[in-house]
C-alpha cells in the first residue's frame, strides 16, 4: 500500500535512496528530488501576471503559517513583564508601537511600527508540553489520533477547495529537519490521504527518512542555482521519461508531481531575478547553515512562501530556526528576533503592497511558550501553560492584542485561545464553512476540521 510516508516530496539536500522498483522500473518513492533553498524565490511568473492583467487568473485565499520550532518565549517578544522581578522579567525593555498601548520587545522595530496591521495573541494555551509540530499544523494535541491520522490544516484545505491551478499543488512545505529534529513534521493528509500531504519543497541534512527520493538527473545544488542548465535538465528529464514510457506505468500522485516539476510556469517561476532586489533586501538575509540542533533561519522562505501563494497555493507552512534555549536565550534572541522582525514585516507589507492582505492569512507561532524563571544558565525552559502567536492579514481586525497573562507571565488571565481556535480562524478566513466540512476516517467516523462548538476568534472575524 502506498501510504503518506512514500509521498512525493521535492527536494534538494537529500541523498538517492532507491527501494524496490515497480514493473514500470520506477519506485514510487525513488522519485524527483529537486529543492527549495536552490529554488529560493518560486513567484508567479510573468505568464501568470498577464493572465491575471487580462482577468484570465483568479484571486483566491491562502495561509502561510510559520512555525517557530523548539518553543519561542512569550515574555522576550510580545508580552514582556517589566513588573516582574529581575530572574523573570529579562534583558529586553519594550518600545512603543503604532498602536497607542500596545508595546513589544525592542528586538521588533520593524513590527512595531506596523502594529496597526498585526495582532499579538499572548494567552495561547493547551499546549501539550512535548516538542513537536502537530498542533501548531493540525489545531489538535496528538492524544486520541482518528483512525487515519490527524489531517493538518493545508490537507483540509487541499480537500476541500483543490488546486488553484494544477501546476500547482494547494499544499506545500518549506519544513526543514535533521535527524535531530523532531518537530521538522510538516504533516500529512491523515485519513483524507496522502495526495492531500504537503508537496515537501526542502528536506533536510542527513536526512533518513522514508520519504527520501532521487535527485533530479544528479542535479546539483550549484547547477540548480544556474537558471539555464536548470530549464536544460528540466527538457531533457521530460524527453527521457516521455520516451521511455515511465509515464504509463506511474500512478496519478506521480505523475502529478513530474507535471508539476517540468511545469513551464513552475520552472520560470525560479529564476529569482524575476524579484525586485530591493524587495529581496527587505526581508533580510538568512543563514542557510544546518545548525545541529533545527533548521537554518531562512528568511528568504517567507518570500518564497509569499510567491508560491502568488504562483496558485493556498497553504504554505515553513519552520524558522530553533528556539529550545535552554541556554543563552537573551543571546539567541539577539540573533534570531531581528531576522524574524525582518522577514515577517517585510512579508506583511508585501501582502498589503499587492493587495494581497485580505486574502492571505499570516500566523507566526510554537509549540509552548518558555519558564517565567530564567535558569542558571540565562536560558529559559519548557512552559506549556501559556505561550504566543502573532497573526496578520487574511481580513482580519488588525491594530489590537487579544489576551492577556499575570504579572509573572505563568499563566493567562484574560481570553485564553486555544490552537483549534487559531486553526478556525485561519479556516475561516480561507472560506472554509466549519459547519459543513465533514469527513470520514477510516473507521467511519465522522470528523471534522476543529471540534463541534469550536468558533473562529469573534475579535478578529
Amino acid at each position: 500500500m502506498f501510504t503518506d510516508e512514500d509521498a512525493v516530496m521535492l527536494t534538494i539536500l537529500g541523498k538517492p535512496q532507491r527501494t524496490t522498483n515497480y514493473c514500470d522500473g520506477v519506485s514510487r518513492r525513488d522519485f524527483l528530488t529537486i529543492g527549495g533553498m536552490a529554488m529560493a524565490g518560486l513567484s508567479l511568473p510573468q505568464l501568470l501576471r498577464a493572465e491575471a492583467r487580462q482577468g484570465i487568473g483568479r484571486s483566491h485565499k491562502a495561509i502561510i503559517n510559520v512555525f517557530l520550532p523548539g518553543g519561542p518565549p512569550h515574555q522576550d517578544m510580545w508580552d514582556l513583564k517589566m513588573d516582574a522581578p529581575s530572574e523573570i522579567r529579562g534583558e529586553f525593555q519594550p518600545i512603543k508601537t503604532a498602536v497607542p498601548g500596545i508595546e513589544i520587545c525592542e528586538l521588533f522595530p520593524k513590527i512595531a511600527a506596523m502594529m496597526d496591521k498585526f495582532v499579538p495573541i499572548r494567552s495561547i494555551v493547551g499546549a501539550s508540553g512535548s516538542h513537536y509540530s502537530h498542533q501548531a499544523i493540525t489545531g489538535h494535541h496528538h492524544n486520541n489520533p482518528p483512525a487515519g491520522g490527524r489531517p493538518s490544516i493545508g490537507a483540509w484545505i487541499s480537500k476541500v477547495q483543490g488546486p488553484v491551478r494544477p501546476s500547482i499543488p494547494p499544499h506545500l512545505a518549506m519544513f526543514y529537519k535533521t535527524d535531530h529534529d523532531p518537530w521538522g513534521d510538516p504533516g500529512s493528509g491523515g485519513f483524507l490521504g496522502m495526495a492531500h500531504s504537503p508537496f515537501r519543497l526542502v528536506g533536510g541534512k542527513n536526512e533518513t527518512s522514508k520519504t527520501e527520493n532521487m535527485v533530479l538527473n544528479g542535479i546539483t545544488l550549484d547547477r540548480l542555482q544556474d537558471r539555464s542548465n536548470l530549464l536544460t535538465s528540466l527538457d531533457g528529464f521530460k524527453r527521457a521519461i516521455d520516451t521511455s514510457g515511465a509515464m504509463d506505468g506511474i500512478d496519478a500522485f506521480t505523475e502529478q508531481a513530474i507535471g508539476i516539476l517540468t511545469s513551464s510556469k513552475l520552472a520560470a517561476a525560479m529564476d529569482l531575478s524575476l524579484e525586485d532586489p530591493t524587495l529581496v533586501e527587505r526581508y533580510g538575509k538568512g543563514d542557510k547553515t544546518f545548525r545541529a540542533d533545527g533548521a537554518p533561519k531562512m528568511t528568504e522562505n517567507l518570500l518564497i512562501a509569499r510567491r508560491l501563494v502568488e504562483a496558485g497555493a493556498r497553504c504554505v507552512s515553513l519552520n524558522f530556526s530553533r528556539w529550545d534555549w535552554h541556554g543563552g536565550n537573551f543571546n539567541r534572541s539577539r540573533e534570531d528576533m531581528p531576522m524574524l522582525d525582518s522577514a515577517v514585516s517585510a512579508l506583511v507589507q508585501d501582502l498589503y503592497d499587492r493587495g494581497m492582505d485580505r486574502d492571505v492569512s499570516v500566523v507566526v507561532w510554537g509549540e509552548f511558550g518558555r519558564t517565567p524563571k530564567i535558569n542558571k544558565n540565562a536560558g529559559r525552559d519548557h512552559w506549556p501553560r501559556v505561550s504566543c502567536a502573532l497573526m496578520a492579514c487574511g481580513g482580519i481586525r488588525a491594530g489590537q492584542v487579544i489576551g492577556a497573562t499575570n504579572r509573572l507571565g505563568e499563566y493567562a488571565t484574560d481570553r485564553p485561545v486555544t490552537f483549534q481556535e487559531v486553526a478556525a480562524t485561519l479556516y475561516d478566513n480561507i472560506g472554509l464553512d466549519l459547519r459543513t466540512v465533514r469527513e470520514f476516517d477510516f473507521r467511519g467516523r465522522p470528523q471534522y476540521p476543529v471540534d463541534v462548538g469550536v468558533e473562529p476568534l469573534a475579535e478578529l472575524v
